[in-house]
């Protein structure tokens, strides 16, 4: 058993791959001051040119939103000045064609009450008569269509 152990523990070692020493390295070399400060010199110059661009810009960019805010709200009001226009043109002529109505209407009236005098009255006396009832009838259908002709009105017959 005891070369048992010395056999495992020599086959461990082989196993693992030995490591090579590693070179060492070089400090790295420092930079000149002079590139440094020319470097600094330019960013220093650069960072208020950058700033002032991008403020520049930024508010060009809320400028333009705003004039299109406005151009919009411009827009608006036009569109809402020609409806009104529009609206109250439509009052005026609605205005006129309804007193024309009316007056139109006042015609219709007067004629229809005209013809209702020149028609005969019905006596209760007489309509048992029939001949008399029909006769009577036939003057009221005379009437309402002397009536409809005045008025332009055709009948659905």
């Amino acid at each position: 058993m005891a070369d048992e152990t010395t056999a495992t523990t020599t086959t461990a070692s082989k196993a693992a791959p030995k490591r090579k020493p590693t070179a060492k390295r070089k400090p790295a070399a420092k930079r000149k001051p002079t590139a440094t400060r020319r470097t600094t010199a330019r960013t220093r110059k650069a960072a208020p040119e950058f700033a002032t661009r991008a403020q520049e810009a930024s508010r060009n960019a809320f400028l333009a939103s705003l004039g299109f805010y406005g151009k919009a709200f411009d827009q608006a009001q036009e569109q809402y000045k020609s409806i009104q226009e529009q609206m109250e043109d439509r009052r005026k002529k609605a205005d006129k064609l309804y007193k024309e109505l009316v007056k139109r209407g006042k015609k219709v009236e007067k004629d229809a009450k005209e013809a209702l005098k020149d028609m005969p009255k019905f006596e209760l006396d007489s309509l048992t008569d029939r001949k008399k009832l029909e006769k009577q009838l036939e003057k009221v259908k005379a009437r309402l269509e002397e009536l409809k002709e005045s008025v332009n009105l055709k009948s659905a017959a």
